[in-house]
């Protein structure tokens, strides 16, 4: 950023976001937030829904968070849509942001419209965070609320800002408009994912996994869309070719009083060698425990925050091919097709088979290609050139309409 933009007056940017749970774009706003320059950015964010765990931590940067309340399940139909969208038109013509930031698909739409006819028409930047949208598994609501964003995209949106490129061009598929695209990358933050033996040894002696035993981790919400039993499928097949393989879930619905992953465990034969650890709030020190990290996504990634997060700590990742996951990797690990249990347990065992100094060299090479390519403070200047960038386009279409 030259000398003149820093010496413009803040940007005042209000966040619209469904909820404010652990999920993708709930962490990436989170790291944003934190790492947009205080001097050169002012933030509100806006819940549709609850607060969720993200909100402390948003709040304790200084920024206020508001939420409407509203029910997830209601947020398409009836009393707390019409309170809830005019709650937030009045914030808007309150605050009177500079710009508007709405991230996934509900809030993309409520902030397109309540942000219409405001004075002085701030521009709205929409968030699109999912690939595809599988209609055997997707939600049909959330299909319907995708496709309609695509229908009112010209007439809502200034620009449409994608986590991957794959996104960009699923979504432009189903009608949004190819010209206000832009895709940024998430980023990560490299001293907070790093290398950390102190952290490694620590949490496997909380957890009973042998320092030398191989540790096989997926980090994930327990979702369809993640396919646990995927994974736990191949972890089958690599605790049959390395007994000593031990198995970690991490997430959300990932633990002890999951019985669909108990029944997987048995079917799979695990074995007693695994660990579910449900939602933490140590990721950073689970992740730098891991001597492989999974990405089993069967469909709609984007830009699997896991992926970053585990190169950045130097493990290496194997990942199916779904969303941007393969650009994500490059040649520091090993990409392989969604649902392929046995090819994705093939690619875990290779890497674990690796001899030492090889491994050790493709743990390097991952944390050097998050460096190089998604360091988050190169990303938050991407999203600030955004912001001036969507103001300065403002600008010239209101003198050539004055014209």
């Amino acid at each position: 950023m030259d000398a003149d933009a820093r010496d413009l007056p803040p940007l005042k940017i209000l966040h619209v976001i469904t909820g404010l749970f652990t999920g993708g774009a709930e962490m990436m706003l989170a790291k944003l937030l934190a790492h947009l320059p205080a001097n050169q950015t002012r933030h509100t964010v806006v819940s549709l829904t609850g607060s969720g765990p993200l909100a402390a931590r948003i709040a304790g940067l200084g920024i206020p968070v508001i939420t409407l309340g509203m029910n997830k399940g209601r947020l398409a139909k009836g009393p707390a849509l019409i309170a809830g969208f005019l709650r937030l038109r009045r914030l808007i013509r309150q605050e009177q942001p500079d710009i508007v930031q709405a991230w996934m698909y509900h809030a993309n739409l409520f902030a397109g419209l309540a942000a219409a006819g405001a004075p002085g028409a701030p521009p709205v930047i929409w968030g699109i965070r999912q690939s595809d949208l599988d209609p055997k598994i997707s939600k049909p609501s959330t299909i319907r609320i995708a496709k309609l964003g695509g229908r009112l995209s010209r007439a809502l949106s200034n620009k449409i800002l994608c986590c991957s490129d794959v996104a960009r061009v699923v979504h432009e598929r189903i009608g949004y408009d190819p010209a206000r695209m832009v895709v940024i990358p998430n980023g990560f933050d490299l001293n907070e994912f790093k290398p950390d033996a102190e952290a490694r040894a620590r949490l496997r002696r909380e957890i009973a996994v042998p320092d030398d035993a191989p540790l096989i981790g997926l980090i994930a919400r327990f979702d369809a869309q993640k396919d646990h039993r995927n994974f736990l499928a191949a972890a089958g097949q690599v605790r049959k070719a390395l007994p000593n393989a031990h198995i970690l879930l991490c997430g959300s619905g990932a633990d002890a009083g999951n019985r669909e992953i108990a029944g997987w465990i048995d079917d799979f034969n695990i074995g007693a060698n695994y660990r579910l650890l449900g939602a933490r709030g140590d990721i950073p020190a689970v992740t730098a425990a891991l001597d492989v990290a999974v990405s089993s996504s069967a469909f709609g990634e984007g830009f699997p925050n896991v992926l970053g997060e585990a190169m950045a700590a130097g493990v290496p990742c194997v990942a199916t091919d779904v969303g941007d996951s393969r650009m994500i990797v490059g040649d520091t690990g090993h990409v392989v097709p969604p649902r392929a249990p046995v090819v994705l347990a093939e690619a875990i065992l290779a890497l674990l088979r690796l001899p030492a100094a090889e491994r050790q060299a493709l743990s390097v090479a991952a944390r050097q290609r998050i460096a190089d390519e998604f360091e988050i403070g190169v990303i938050a200047q991407r999203y600030l050139a955004l912001y001036r960038d969507s103001l300065a386009q403002k600008a010239d279409t209101a003198l050539k309409a004055a014209a």
